[in-house]
């Protein structure tokens, strides 16, 4: 069985046991969530929703909280002496997928 939810904007596919990383929620490590903004639920029977599943929840379990990589952002303006660089490193949450209902 699997599951289409969105958050942080967007729209994750996930199964049982699956560990995904999401934009940052507002939870503490070993918190539980709760997705209320399910898509589609997929398996034997195939649920669509229009636009969320009524009654669909996918519980999972926050594993971690942390930030990823850094990137560098430059603006440059060539023969003019303008150079700026920036750093940024996207804050986010992993989770383990624990149960879907439908």
């Amino acid at each position: 069985m699997f599951a289409i939810i969105e958050t942080g904007g967007k729209q994750v596919k996930v199964e049982e046991g699956q560990t995904i990383f999401v934009e940052k929620l507002d939870a503490n490590e070993g918190d539980t969530v709760t997705f209320d903004r399910v898509l589609l639920v997929g398996g034997d029977d195939v649920k669509v929703g229009a636009p969320i599943v009524e009654g669909a929840t996918v519980t999972a379990k926050v594993e971690q909280q942390g930030r990823g990589k850094k990137i560098h952002v430059v603006k440059f303006k060539r023969r003019k002496n303008y150079l700026r660089k920036q750093g940024h490193r996207q804050p986010f949450t992993k989770v383990t997928i624990e149960k879907i209902d439908a």
